[in-house]
């Protein structure tokens, strides 16, 4: 068995972020945006009798590995094990969800495995538990996303201006996301609520607005210079600390991304 997918990052065109709910957790209204970096996956046979994710060049825990022990367990499947092989194209810990892409192909791809359809219901039921990005991961593209990430409504033209191509311009720091929102409660930068900003959005209204950069900013000074790099209309990039910039001219944001060192060019997906 060989079976093969691929883990878009995601970019936050925009982010609300409502104060923490009494279970903690943070409501959001943010519109999602898969770009073509990406992660590749294969999912083969085990060569022992556990299954096993490999992802060179990444240490500690591995939300893939819980999506298919979370799979077996709610799905009964008790085929042979399996060993994923992560090949990493998007950064690490730099708020563009690329653990969560990861959770959500593995998703995908044991459900193939074990004779599922890829957009198989247990799918949907499985993907907030792994995390709140990952329920849009399941199916990339573009998605008004509510709630705590778990409400995903794919949208079209009426989101407004989406740019024809990206500059992504990581840090050398990865940032925690429970410590960028608890830096933003710190500071205050969260909001009261979000019903303004949804509406505003489903207006076709697509503000250059992340409730979370002032907190990333906060605990990783370097996203600055990023921010200067870039010029105006520069966002960091969810909780960060990943700064991007979009662009009408694909041939411009090539030309930005070539003179930035570390810089990454990328289009929308």
């Amino acid at each position: 068995m060989r079976l093969h997918d691929t883990a878009p990052g995601k970019l936050n065109l925009c982010l609300f972020v409502g104060a923490p709910r009494a279970d903690g957790y943070h409501p959001l209204v943010s519109v999602f945006q898969s770009v073509a970096l990406a992660d590749e996956l294969l999912l083969e046979d085990a060569r022992g009798e556990q299954d096993e994710v490999v992802c060179p060049g990444v240490t500690g825990p591995n939300l893939a590995a819980r999506a298919i022990a979370l799979f077996r367990e709610r799905s009964g499947w008790d085929g042979p094990a399996v060993r994923l092989t992560i090949v990493k194209r998007v950064p690490v810990a730099a708020g563009m969800g690329g653990g969560s892409g990861d959770a959500a192909a593995a998703l995908r791809l044991a459900a193939r495995a074990a004779g599922r359809a890829d957009d198989d219901p247990l799918l949907a039921e499985l993907a907030p538990l792994l995390g709140a990005d990952v329920p849009f991961q399941l199916r990339p593209g573009r998605a008004l996303v509510t709630g705590i990430g778990e409400h995903v409504e794919p949208v079209a033209g009426w989101v407004g201006h989406i740019p024809a191509a990206f500059v992504l311009f990581p840090s050398r720091h990865a940032l925690s996301t429970p410590a960028v929102y608890a830096e933003a409660d710190r500071l205050g930068t969260t909001r009261e609520e979000l019903d303004e900003a949804e509406a505003q959005v489903r207006a076709g209204h697509l503000p250059l607005v992340n409730d979370l950069q002032d907190a990333a900013r906060s605990l990783c000074p370097e996203i600055d210079d990023r921010l200067l790099s870039l010029g105006d209309g520069a966002l960091v990039a969810g909780s960060g600390p990943t700064v991007f910039k979009g662009y009408d001219d694909p041939e411009r944001a090539a030309a930005v991304a070539a003179g930035l060192p570390g810089a990454i060019f990328t289009t929308p997906c």
